[in-house]
């Protein structure tokens, strides 16, 4: 994108984020779906969950809005889906560090815990498979456990997408900070589809009734 497009995006993004902080909402109306992951690793299995907002951004139609905000160090873009608006994020951090970033963007949007969507990379599901968990423990996944630390609650949703697990103990630190293979890049075009519709689909259900009833 040309630097003056990018400028007036960040402007955009800039002012839309204080409107939306200082004007009343409807209670469950706003929902932030943060993409885990390692900035500057796009290709990786363990940055999969940026994929996937990538993903949603092309289906909300804002791949272009994508704005760095220093205030929770991420890139945001605000979309709409029906009368509920998305906050999609991706973190600028480390991914041990992911819920900090998080965190501040559900204090500046005024946001609880079960508002927030937490999109992630499996390493106990393989490649393709796709599961929504609604809360519980990190199961060994620091960005998770970092969400967790930072917002002080593990109620947020999860989308796990599975990337498998190697054989080797000693070989997943290798696999998860390693590339998709060829044969696996393949399978990933669907895979995000998917993932993007169950996340639409679960979050439209949560809009039509009340939070306290997710």
């Amino acid at each position: 994108m040309p630097p003056a497009r990018l400028w007036r995006a960040g402007l955009w993004l800039s002012r839309a984020m204080s409107r939306c902080v200082l004007e009343p909402r409807p209670v469950g109306k706003r929902w932030l779906v943060a993409g885990l992951g390692n900035p500057g690793l796009p290709g990786t299995r363990h940055s999969v969950g940026m994929a996937v907002l990538g993903q949603l951004a092309r289906r909300l139609g804002v791949a272009e809005s994508w704005a760095r905000d220093r205030r929770c160090a991420a890139d945001l873009a605000l979309a709409s889906l029906g009368d509920a608006q998305l906050v999609l994020l991706r973190p600028r951090r480390l991914m041990n560090a992911n819920g900090r970033s998080v965190a501040r963007a559900v204090e500046l949007f005024g946001l609880t815990a079960e508002e927030v969507y937490l999109v992630h990379d499996e390493l106990d599901k393989p490649l393709g498979k796709l599961a929504l968990k609604l809360g519980g423990s990190a199961r060994g996944h620091n960005g998770v456990r970092s969400c967790i630390s930072c917002l002080n609650s593990n109620a947020m949703p999860r989308l796990r997408v599975g990337i498998g697990r190697p054989t080797h103990p000693d070989a997943v630190q290798a696999h998860v900070l390693g590339c998709f293979s060829a044969c696996e890049q393949e399978l990933l075009p669907p895979l995000l589809e998917r993932a993007t519709d169950l996340l639409l689909d679960h979050i439209r259900e949560r809009s039509q009734r009340p939070l306290s009833g997710t």
